[in-house]
Order: structure tokens, then sequence, then C-alpha cells
């Protein structure tokens, strides 16, 4: 009998990876999605035929009841939150419930209806925002410099809660910045690689960007959600970090991607105060030592390559 999952926002980056992992894995796939999601299932057209959506959204308690009284899952992956640390300065109460509050909800249900469904929440490197470290780990303190880490932070204590006190199956990973060709482009990796096909291709003049210097440890979205489905097979729950290990600036990344389609980006490449962030983190780099011994977590994917496969999605769907 093949297992059951829940993926909360099954429509975005992370949910459709992880929804195609678990299909090839033999899973019967339920998704939530939410009235403004829309018209914007690019990302899971192709799936239509092989998963059952279920209509929901992360602020309205009943009908995560709904979804998960009907999907009656053995898992259950909250992928969906207000996941933008830039938008979350200007969306604090939203970002507290949506991204802090909402995996209580859900934690309660399985509580109240089942408590044997195993439950698995993401959380974000943001957490750690100014450190001292120079690399961080479970144990690293936190201290979050934006509404949206703040909220993630509380994700994580509830979740921990959950575990502890009610024993339930809650693990959490710590992904570090994650990307991908289904990154929209308000996030600067999308921006970068999106700009540098449109400009090759005559389609745009100019790219603005905020601080380059940023250094970043950037990962493949794909490759992160292979590792939430190994966490969740581990005989006992707990929390892990993500990454790759390697940061690099905003500068690298964006030198290059113009490498690759071989343009000078000095000629068409600007910055802008509007996209400069008020709370700025330290470095951060993933120790993901825990991970590899637990279950063999080794990323494989690196900058160049994640631009490489980002770069060819983007100059496909330009052209």
């Amino acid at each position: 009998m093949s297992k059951k999952a829940l993926i909360m926002g099954i429509g975005g980056q992370d949910g459709s990876y992880l929804a195609e992992i678990l299909l090839e894995k033999g899973y019967e796939v339920h998704g939530l999605i939410r009235r403004s999601a829309t018209g914007n299932t690019i990302n899971i057209d192709h799936l239509q035929d092989e998963i059952t959506l279920h209509r929901g959204d992360l602020a309205d308690a009943p009908s995560l009841y709904a979804a998960i009284k009907a999907s009656n899952p053995d898992e259950i992956y909250n992928e969906a939150d207000q996941d933008h640390a830039g938008w979350s300065y200007s969306l604090v109460d939203y970002a507290s419930d949506i991204t802090g509050a909402a995996p209580g909800r859900i934690l309660e249900i399985i509580r109240q209806t089942n408590p044997k469904i195993k439950y698995f929440q993401p959380l974000t490197s943001n957490m750690f925002g100014q450190t001292d470290t120079e690399t961080q780990n479970e144990q690293t303190p936190l201290n979050p410099q934006s509404p949206y880490a703040c909220a993630k932070a509380y994700a994580w204590s509830l979740t921990k809660y959950y575990r502890q006190v009610h024993k339930i199956h809650a693990s959490c990973a710590i992904f570090f910045n994650h990307e991908s060709p289904r990154r929209t482009d308000s996030y600067v990796t999308r921006k970068i690689t999106k700009a540098a096909a449109r400009i090759k291709l005559g389609l745009q003049d100019k790219l603005l960007l905020g601080d380059l210097t940023a250094k970043i440890d950037f990962g493949f979205a794909g490759e992160y959600m292979e590792a939430a489905h190994n966490i969740m097979q581990l005989d006992a729950p707990d929390d892990f970090c993500i990454g790759t290990g390697e940061a690099v600036s905003v500068q690298q990344f964006l030198d290059e991607t113009f490498a690759q389609v071989g343009i000078d980006p000095k000629t068409c490449v600007g910055t802008d105060e509007r996209f400069m962030r008020p709370g700025k983190t330290s470095t951060l780099v993933c120790d993901y030592s825990k991970a590899n011994k637990a279950f063999g977590y080794e990323p494989k994917i690196k900058y160049k390559e994640l631009i490489d496969i980002m770069l060819k999605a983007d100059l496909e769907a330009e052209r």
C-alpha cells in the first residue's frame, strides 16, 4: 500500500519539486492550494492528472482540517508560508501569522485527529541573522534580522514543542538559500539569470540590484527536497541544517551568470538603494555534518551548475 503525503504550498518552488520526488517514490500525493494561487499553477500543471488538490489557506484552520481529513496522509510537508524576507518588512502581521503561527494550527489538528501523522517544517538560515560563527549548525544561537526570520524561529519553537510535549513525529530542516528555475524573479538569483537571458536576446537593456557584496550559500531546491523526504524517513524526528557549505557573493553569482552568456555585466548592471534591506545578516554558511551523518546528505549541485540550470531554462522561456 502506497504512502500518502499532503503538501501545503504544492504549487511553489519547493512544493512542486517535492511532489515530483514523492510521485517517483510511489506516493499518493495531495496538495493544498489557496485562492490566490488560482491560475498560477505553472509548476504543477504537468502533474495535474497525478495529484489531488484541496482548497485551503494556512490562515484558515477549518480548511486545513478539511484537507487533512480528506487526504488522511501519512506525512504532511508544510511548504507554504510568506517566504520572502524582503516582503516581510512590509507584511509583519501576515508573516507572523502565516509563517510563524500556522504550523501550530497544523500540528494541533494532527494532535487532535491523528498523532501518527509525520510532520515536516522547513526553516531558514536567516534565523541566524547576525552571528559571529563562520559556519552555522543546529546549535547556533538565533539572532533574526527580519519579521520573516523571527516568524520562522517561532515555527521552530512550535514544532519542537509538539515533538517534545505531545510526541508528534515533527522534524525541521534549516534550509540555506535554495534556488531553481521555479524561483520567482523577486529573488536575486532568478532576477539575475532572467535578466541575463533577456539582455542576451535583446529583450531588456539594464538590470538594477541591491547589495552585490552579500555572500550567500546557494543550493538547488530539488536536491533540498530530497533531503526533506530523507529526514521524514528517519526513525526519530529531529532538526537538520541543509546547505552546500560554500558561500559566494551576489557579485560572483552575477559575474558567472553573465559570463555564461558572453556579456560584461559592467555594461548593463547597476545598483539601486531601493533594493537594500534594512536588516542585514552575516555571511551564513551551512555546516551540514549532522545531516551527512544521519542520512548521507552531501550537496551535489554548486552555484556554477545551478546558474547553468537556471540560465538554460530562462533562455528557453524567453525565446
